[in-house]
């Protein structure tokens, strides 16, 4: 994983989620707070998931061998996965679990240590939102024009869309956790605290579920984008090379994609000539697409092409 493309945002969100972590599990132990317990779950298994992104990295950046002749850069992919089931079951399930237990059995918040979870819940919306800043700030040179949202559904690399979800969810359920403790001070109704729990736990089961989603849309394998399929068209056709024929692509990871396609060269080249003319055109393309790592060229004549083999 590049150092450039999320290693930053991973370990700022890292941080922030250990030390958030330690001050809500006090804060629960003082004051017995569903609110808190989810708060501190779902902390603690966002920096489970930021170790298993930053182990993803590693692992994709393997060499090729025999039994993975492409290389293991959709590990990035796999654990990106993981990680959205880590956030379902440990973040998601438990809090609304927790929410359900204490909702049959509410007690307010009571005792001198009243005010901590105010604290708490101030000082972590503090840290979260350094650290999606941070996220931001990361991802915005990769977003380009388009949205957010077109920004997560669209990334080929996973680390940084988990993050920004990671972070605005840990924003949203902050804010749902002080709603929650905030009423139930005032009202001295536990079962503020058991909602603002449900809340949470609803809020990371979505959120997992947009993850699991994209992700595995990324593990059963995605195409280039239009405008890098048109940069490949564009670049392949040239000396030697006629047309594309059809052309398909694969993401063999975040920054190394596949490129197959049936080319058209003149019916009277040489085999010396149309080698020299897929030489050329994987040139040509890999400096339009620096990530067209694997380029496989299959020279034919269009008028041999008919509708059965197009596709072959």
């Amino acid at each position: 994983m590049s150092a450039q493309h999320g290693t930053k945002a991973i370990l700022a969100a890292l941080a922030a989620n250990l030390g958030i972590a330690v001050t809500k599990f006090v804060a629960y132990v003082l004051t017995g707070s569903s609110s808190m317990l989810a708060e501190a779950v779902h902390s603690v298994a966002d920096s489970g998931n930021q170790l298993l992104l930053l182990l993803g990295g590693r692992r994709a950046v393997r060499a090729a061998d025999a039994e993975h002749p492409f290389g293991y850069g959709r590990a990035r992919y796999f654990y990106a996965f993981v990680v959205s089931i880590v956030l379902f079951t440990l973040g998601g399930v438990f809090a609304l679990y927790e929410a359900y237990e204490k909702f049959r059995h509410p007690h307010p918040i009571e005792g001198q240590w009243w005010w901590v979870p105010l604290v708490v819940l101030a000082a972590a919306i503090g840290m979260e939102g350094f650290s999606f800043r941070t996220a931001i700030h990361e991802s915005r040179p990769h977003k380009g024009s388009g949205s957010w949202w077109q920004f997560i559904r669209r990334s080929k690399s996973p680390e940084l869309p988990v993050i920004l979800l990671e972070d605005f969810g840990a924003l949203i359920g902050l804010v749902f956790a002080l709603v929650g403790v905030s009423a139930t001070l005032l009202t001295h109704d536990g079962r503020w605290d058991a909602l603002g729990s449900a809340a949470i736990g609803a809020l990371l089961v979505c959120i997992a579920f947009v993850l699991a989603r994209e992700t595995k849309s990324l593990l059963l394998g995605e195409g280039a984008e239009p405008d890098v399929v048109d940069a490949v068209l564009a670049a392949a056709a040239g000396d030697g090379v006629t047309s594309v024929i059809h052309l398909k692509t694969l993401h063999l990871g975040p920054e190394e994609l596949l490129v197959a396609a049936k080319i058209e060269v003149p019916s009277a080249s040489t085999a010396a000539d149309v080698a020299a003319a897929i030489d050329a055109a994987e040139g040509r393309i890999r400096a339009a697409v620096p990530i067209a790592r694997v380029i496989y060229l299959e020279p034919d004549l269009r008028r041999a092409v008919s509708q059965d083999t197009a596709t072959d």
